[in-house]
């Protein structure tokens, strides 16, 4: 039976998200919006029109979403050639394909967005497949993108892990039944990711690695039985 290993991409392999808040912050200005960083932060990790909802509210002009979102493109495209991967996240997904698991992306960017993203990981030769916001009708922290992502991996939901760092990738990877790692690197507290759905928590991507052998990943781990939590933070 394949084991799929689901990985978010921005707060979990590339230190992005302070990147992204900054943008999204700058494009609401531009458009006369006054939103928290510390808000737009918690909205990271939902699809571009989810988040302008999140934050903005359903009876908002959505006539002007195009133009935001635009703004938070292009501002964000300026780093393309430098997004910063986090610590040993191309390793992890490497020995992750080495001990047979198929792993895939699982990401609210767009393609372009994507691309780049893939760049600053750089392990290609790890990735099975990659899902975008491009290929589900609903977003995260709707199941969709996992059962999409699972489908591209050929594996069930029973045994498959997913690891994120927002809310969100925590309500989407339980709605669809898969045992989900939280990660600390996206700035989201370990309380909020542990309500959410995760099962245990580690720093970054680098933590998780050198506990392959005792955590989720490890073989013939009960993977959907609840677990205490780790203790190591």
């Amino acid at each position: 039976m394949n084991r799929a290993a689901l990985f978010d991409v921005d707060g979990t392999l590339a230190d992005t998200n302070h990147l992204h808040v900054t943008c999204w912050w700058e494009a609401l200005r531009q458009a006369g919006h006054d939103v928290a960083m510390h808000d737009i932060h918690r909205a990271i990790g939902l699809p571009g029109e989810d988040l302008l909802t999140h934050l903005l509210g359903e009876d908002r002009d959505t006539d002007e979403d195009g133009t935001v979102t635009a703004a938070h493109d292009t501002l964000y495209g300026t780093y393309f050639d430098r997004l910063p991967p986090l610590d040993s996240a191309g390793d992890l997904l490497r020995e992750l394909d080495r001990r047979g698991w198929r792993v895939v992306l699982v990401t609210s960017a767009k393609q372009a967005e994507l691309d780049a993203l893939l760049r600053a990981v750089d392990a290609d030769d790890a990735i099975t497949a990659t899902a975008s916001a491009d290929d589900v009708e609903d977003g995260k922290p709707a199941p969709d993108p996992v059962h999409h992502a699972l489908g591209l991996a050929d594996a069930p939901a029973r045994g498959s892990v997913f690891v994120g760092d927002t809310v969100w990738d925590m309500r989407a990877a339980t709605r669809a039944d898969v045992a989900c790692v939280g990660l600390l690197c996206g700035g989201i507290p370990r309380a909020d990711l542990e309500e959410a759905g995760a099962r245990d928590v580690y720093r970054d991507p680098a933590d998780l690695l050198a506990h392959l052998g005792s955590g989720p990943f490890a073989a013939g781990v009960g993977l959907r039985l609840p677990s205490p939590p780790t203790g190591r933070r």
